[in-house]
């Protein structure tokens, strides 16, 4: 099999709006090859580009061309070696190797194929199509301080960078057809009664003279008219305008207790790894809350949220409690949409549970657009697990569970937590 590897990034002849109109005609084939990278790679590796790999068959566009039939003229090259009627020589080894450096192909037809490489933002374009957070309202801004120039008219002060040519060149040409319409007028009169004396039979020449002497004055006298005044100068006229966006946080709530083992911690750690990627891509205005917890919860930053070591047991309505007592400090549901994900591997204190259901109720789901809950185990489901089913049968739109036993099943519970609804509305 011959391949063609195309590692061009934006060379010559070859335009970006091009790059993107390649890339929507064969947006299934580019997805494909972005789900056979996840399933692939390391997680943590997503954030880079990746090599997509279409059949040549596929790239194949409809052509002009000459039909069978009629006569057709060829000029082939010449030779000094072989003349008509020879025979060729077999070459040594047993015929030519192939694209298979001498492999034989597994299929019963060989197609080459056409390789090229996307980049990160593309890559992150595929790995998160059809994906939002759910629920997401357009709330008030709180003191704002994003703003955007926007063009407001006109104006006759400014900086020189923002003078505006055409619009001078306008103000300009009016001034004068204002200034000279009357001067203008005469003109065309003067000039006029001169030609039907020239070819009048008895011209005077005194009075030629005359309309040529007064003719000659107007002429200089629009002349002396500036082209361009400093009254004639317009500039582009800006104004600072609130950047409008929604703002939105994320709450990362993880088990850290003696239960979670380093590979279930390692699992949802991979699983708020890519939440973090599709949180940077998808939204401006966001903060993201690391909360980790075993018999006690604390707020942590990103490097202790993944690498911090904690035993002992698990006590889950401390986190959901700690998450309830920031949401009332920081950010008030007025003007954020709240964001809460959580892992574990199930296991909580028996009698906690209910007190857990209790406090998403009453506390977290009228405050929060929605409450994601991933259990990672290869298992059977733990207690916590059928706690919080009662709770997605009840709120499906603001609760939603998933089950991850291994690796594999990361991103196919990331996107099904995150995928697209009919009928939702994303505010930007």
């Amino acid at each position: 099999m011959s391949l063609i590897i195309d590692r061009r990034l934006n060379g010559k002849k070859k335009s970006t709006v091009n790059r993107q109109r390649f890339l929507k005609r064969y947006r299934h084939h580019v997805k494909a090859a972005v789900q056979e990278a996840i399933d692939q790679r390391s997680i943590t590796d997503v954030d880079g580009g990746s090599d997509i790999t279409i059949p040549r068959k596929d790239l194949s566009e409809p052509f002009f061309h000459h039909g069978q039939g009629g006569h057709h003229g060829h000029v082939h090259p010449g030779n000094h070696e072989f003349h008509r009627g020879d025979r060729i020589q077999r070459p040594p080894g047993g015929g030519g190797q192939g694209s298979g450096a001498g492999q034989a192909s597994d299929r019963g037809e060989d197609m080459d194929e056409f390789i090229f490489q996307i980049n990160r933002d593309e890559f992150l374009e595929y790995l998160f199509d059809d994906l939002e957070l759910p629920n997401l309202l357009r709330k008030e801004l709180k003191d704002s301080t994003d703003y955007q120039l926007k063009r407001a008219g006109f104006t006759t002060a400014g900086s020189p960078d923002r003078l505006n040519i055409v619009r001078s060149l306008r103000a300009a040409h009016a001034r004068r057809i204002a200034l000279s319409g009357k001067d203008r007028k005469v003109l065309r009169t003067l000039k006029r009664q001169l030609r039907e004396m020239e070819v009048s039979a008895d011209p005077v020449d005194q009075q030629q003279a005359s309309l040529r002497e007064e003719i000659k004055l107007l002429n200089k006298k629009l002349k002396r008219l500036p082209f361009i005044d400093d009254f004639d100068l317009r500039f582009n006229n800006m104004t600072k305008a609130p950047q409008p966006s929604s703002k939105a946080v994320m709450f990362c709530v993880m088990d850290v207790s003696g239960s979670m083992t380093q590979e279930i911690k390692d699992m949802a750690k991979r699983f708020f790894l890519l939440l973090y990627l599709f949180l940077e891509r998808s939204y401006e205005a966001v903060d993201v809350v690391f909360i980790r917890h075993h018999s006690e919860a604390r707020e942590c930053d990103e490097h202790d949220f993944f690498h911090a070591r904690e035993t002992g047991g698990t006590i889950v309505s401390k986190a959901l409690l700690l998450t309830h007592n920031i949401i009332q400090q920081r950010y008030p549901p007025g003007q954020w949409n709240i964001y809460i994900a959580q892992a574990s591997d199930g296991d909580n204190w028996g009698e906690d549970s209910s007190t857990c259901t209790s406090i998403i109720l009453d506390k977290l789901l009228p405050v929060c657009q929605y409450f994601a809950y991933v259990e990672i185990t290869d298992q059977h489901h733990q207690n916590l697990w059928y706690e919080y089913a009662t709770i997605a049968e009840s709120y499906p739109d603001h609760f939603a569970m998933q089950h991850i036993h291994s690796y594999l099943d990361i991103y196919p519970t990331f996107r099904r937590l995150f995928e697209k609804k009919e009928g939702t509305h994303v505010g930007r």
